[in-house]
């Protein structure tokens, strides 16, 4: 148990004003109704003083009790209870088993001596069924056995209302409503007496121990039960909360939200009935009175009054959370709910959790904290200002006052631990990260991203990469000195970016490239800047770092044009202003003249250059080492694939630059250009000795073209491998390829006269049978298309007999479907649907084909 000061006991009524020097008199029982405390004594006097209340400035209060009048009821006997009725002005009081009805004020029975007999103890109904506010509902026991009698009492009378039988002798009683909470002489129960019902509750042993009941809400009882315990009950007979444990000798026991008080021979202990510990404990011997009225807690001995005045709800939240007791505080917050106004209770609440999360936080319960800092709905302001110099510099913040914690900073905090620095700096990251999209951040975005961004930047963490290139409110000035404080020049330059100054970024990251700063973040750093400066829409910007692109690597910088988008290639970066700045890197020339010509497919003019620029290395390579064979090579292969797959160039000023240079498989190409496809054949069998690639030629030249065009250039290079000479046999050799590889590109009639005699069927049996099957394939499928034709003439035949075969009638009154106008002689066109028309009609539709007719064929 730990204990919390929850009251102090304070004295209200000293003997002496009591009973002076009697000793053998002493307190009965007392009564307290507003400002009015009424002391009943053994000696049948009752005591009315006026309490006045003055606070502390610790929160507490002290009392001063001034006499008013006592008065004597003229009994021998003492004064067994006291009960206020303010609404009537009256006490009743219960003295010799009789109550009596007595002015508040002046203590006088009221003059129609109204009292109510027999009576051993008496209880009021604080929630009566009678509608009537001019009277007062009592339960007494009466001294009749196992009877409960109900009377209203008014000013000056009272009336018995209804007499209960019980099944037990009851010993103590409490009311509500239709219901009374008994505590019979073996058990308590719950008896409806509207309806006769009763139930049960628990057992008890009434002589070992003095039996309670109390009131303490609306259907709710406070009963001892047995073991110590300290039960609760409704008028159902069940149990809504868990009961608490007091003394096995309890012999009085009152209710101060959220507390249960208890009295015993020799303590008066405080239970919660939050979470139902003990949780203070006061040294008060030969008490044996302790009542609650309207909240106000009041012990007695025999000899004295005094008062247990509760602590601020507040003060006892905020010892607690001095104590580091984060739940107990909580649960008395939540507890205090209902004897708070709304308003007030959700600022107070909203407080105490932020303490309780700087609590848990100073603890490294940082899963706790975070719960408690979103639901109290921390100024996130308050967390990042332990962190030093997070919180930009123009910041207006101020903490909190009273401050919700005790610590400076967390240097502080964590006593100069660093594993408990970098675990505290790890969770605002992540809290940050978290709140810096919600609500919380509404109003200091700015103070928020640019803690984070510290804090990304101290532990080099992937995150601020992440920060920078997406929306934030990262403040310029501080953000940027701390980046360059931590070598962070990449990511200072994504600032710089963010914050639309573009030509800072470019330069700082340039330098990083050049090596005058280091910052290792992004391996590829040259590549970003090319590509940075591809997308940018700063055309001055790209123009001034062009040279620089392309002096590091002229084959990746020149995407800074390739890559543009389209309409900026065609407005702010034209072609000629292009070619005109790379004129001085010819490696990235050729690559942009490839974008223009492959890519964007643009003409002539830049067809040419990429040609001549492409031949100019080629003859520039054949003159350099044997190294450079393969890029010659490569290079070569590109000129070809242009000379053959473009139309657009200057066939003629290539020839004259491939005249002698020793290029002949371009020059064949360009003769092919020309439609000279015997010279173009001539040098890629004479001089190159290339069978294949003329064959090649053939097939290149002829695409597209219709099948005599073909048979022209096959037959054209069939006649240049059988004219006679040096290499005749070779040249047949390759004759018979070329025949037997494509048989259906020859006229075997024209072919056969042209093969000398010596040749073998056998040589030529590919040929042949490719010939023949050609033939026979023509043959059938001539004779196929003649019987279609045949086929398509008879239908037409056929319709034509059908139409010869109905009549027309034909009169002045028929219109011509054309032009609407009457025939004026027997001459007229009919359509297939049967319309009829002029002549000239017709005619004039057949010119143009366009104009509107019945009919599509005559």
């Amino acid at each position: 148990m730990m204990s919390t000061k929850a009251f102090t006991l304070v004295s209200a009524v000293e003997w002496e004003l009591l009973a002076g020097d009697k000793e053998r008199v002493h307190i009965e029982c007392v009564e307290c109704c507003g400002k009015n405390l009424y002391v009943g004594t053994s000696d049948c006097v009752v005591y009315h003083f006026l309490l006045e209340e003055q606070a502390l400035p610790t929160g507490t209060a002290t009392f001063s009790a001034t006499k008013q009048l006592h008065r004597h009821l003229g009994f021998r006997k003492p004064v067994n209870e006291l009960r206020a009725a303010s609404a009537l002005n009256r006490l009743l009081v219960l003295c010799d088993n009789s109550i009596t009805l007595v002015n508040m004020m002046s203590l006088e029975p009221v003059p129609s001596g109204a009292r109510i007999k027999g009576a051993t103890a008496l209880a009021l109904n604080e929630n009566p069924v009678n509608g009537d506010p001019f009277c007062v509902e009592v339960c007494i026991i009466s001294v009749k056995r196992r009877t409960i009698q109900l009377f209203l009492v008014y000013e000056d009378r009272v009336q018995i209302v209804r007499e209960v039988s019980t099944p037990e002798q009851p010993l103590a009683v409490a009311v509500d409503g239709h219901f009374l909470c008994l505590a019979l002489t073996t058990q308590y129960i719950i008896l409806n007496y509207n309806t006769g019902f009763s139930q049960d509750l628990f057992p008890y042993c009434s002589e070992e121990k003095r039996p309670i009941v109390k009131r303490i809400g609306r259907q709710e009882f406070l009963l001892a039960g047995p073991g110590g315990l300290g039960m609760f009950a409704t008028v159902a007979g069940i149990s809504q909360r868990a009961p608490v444990r007091w003394s096995e000798n309890v012999i009085g026991a009152a209710i101060c939200f959220p507390y249960v008080i208890a009295l015993d021979d020799e303590f008066i202990t405080v239970h919660s009935m939050l979470d139902q510990q003990q949780k203070q404990t006061l040294p008060f011997k030969e008490g044996h009175i302790l009542q609650d009225f309207e909240g106000r807690v009041i012990v007695a001995t025999s000899k004295g009054v005094y008062i247990l005045v509760p602590l601020p709800l507040e003060k006892q939240i905020q010892d607690l959370l001095a104590s580091h007791r984060v739940e107990e505080a909580l649960v008395l917050a939540k507890g205090a709910r209902r004897n708070i106004p709304k308003e007030k209770f959700q600022v107070m609440y909203r407080r105490i959790l932020q303490q309780a999360g700087f609590i848990q936080f100073a603890q490294l319960q940082f899963l706790e904290a975070k719960e408690l800092f979103r639901s109290g709905q921390l100024d996130v302001r308050e967390l990042i200002s332990l962190y030093p110099f997070l919180l930009p510099t123009s910041s207006s913040f101020t903490r909190s006052h009273p401050p919700l914690h005790e610590y400076a900073d967390l240097h502080q905090l964590t006593q100069g631990d660093q594993e408990k620095m970098a675990k505290c700096k790890r969770f605002l990251m992540s809290y940050l990260n978290e709140v810096r999209s919600t609500e919380v951040a509404n109003g200091y975005k700015e103070d928020i991203d640019t803690a984070l961004l510290k804090l990304y930047a101290e532990a080099d963490h992937d995150s601020l990469l992440d920060l920078l290139v997406t929306e934030n409110s990262c403040l310029l000035t501080d953000s940027a000195a701390w980046l360059e404080k931590h070598n962070k020049y990449f990511a200072l330059g994504l600032l710089y970016h963010y914050n639309n100054q573009d030509a800072a970024a470019v330069q700082l990251w340039v330098n990083i490239v050049n090596g005058d700063i280091h910052d290792s973040t992004r391996s590829d750093l040259y590549e970003y800047v090319v590509d940075f400066l591809t997308y940018s829409l700063d055309q001055e910007l790209v123009w001034k770092y062009a040279d620089w692109v392309l002096q590091k690597s002229e084959e990746v910088g020149v995407q800074v044009f390739t890559k543009r988008p389209l309409d900026e290639q065609q407005n702010s970066f034209n072609p000629d202003r292009v070619l005109t700045c790379l004129k001085k890197y010819p490696t990235a020339l050729a690559r942009y003249l490839e974008h223009l010509v492959i890519d964007r497919r643009l003409q002539e003019e830049y067809h040419t250059q990429l040609a001549l620029l492409y031949l100019d290395k080629v003859l520039q390579q054949r003159s350099g080492t044997g190294s450079e064979a393969t890029e010659a090579t490569d290079t070569q292969l590109k000129l070809q694939h242009l000379l053959q797959k473009s139309d657009l160039y200057r066939v003629h000023l290539l020839i004259d630059r491939t005249r002698g240079a020793g290029l002949p498989m371009e020059s064949a190409i360009l003769h092919g250009k020309l439609e000279e496809h015997e010279e173009a054949l001539r040098i890629l069998v004479h001089e190159l000795r290339d069978f294949a690639a003329a064959e090649d030629y053939c097939l290149w030249r002829s695409e597209g073209r219709d099948p005599p065009y073909r048979q022209r250039l096959f037959h054209t290079l069939l006649a240049m491998y059988l004219q006679p000479g040096p290499a005749a046999p070779e040249l047949a050799m390759a004759a018979t390829d070329l025949l037997n590889h494509h048989a259906a590109d020859f006229d075997a009639a024209r072919v056969l006269p042209l093969l000398p005699g010596s040749w073998s069927v056998q040589l030529l049996r590919p040929f042949l049978t490719g010939a023949v099957r050609n033939s026979v394939h023509a043959h059938r499928t001539t004779q196929v298309a003649l019987g279609l034709a045949k086929s398509e003439n008879l239908i037409y035949k056929y319709d034509k007999m059908k139409l010869k075969g109905s009549s027309v009638q034909l009169s002045d009154k028929k219109l011509c479907q054309m032009c609407q106008n009457p025939f004026c002689e027997p001459v007229f066109v009919r359509y297939p649907n049967g319309g009829l028309v002029h002549t000239h009609c017709a005619a004039s539709r057949h010119k143009n084909p366009s104009s509107p007719g019945p009919g599509a064929r005559t």
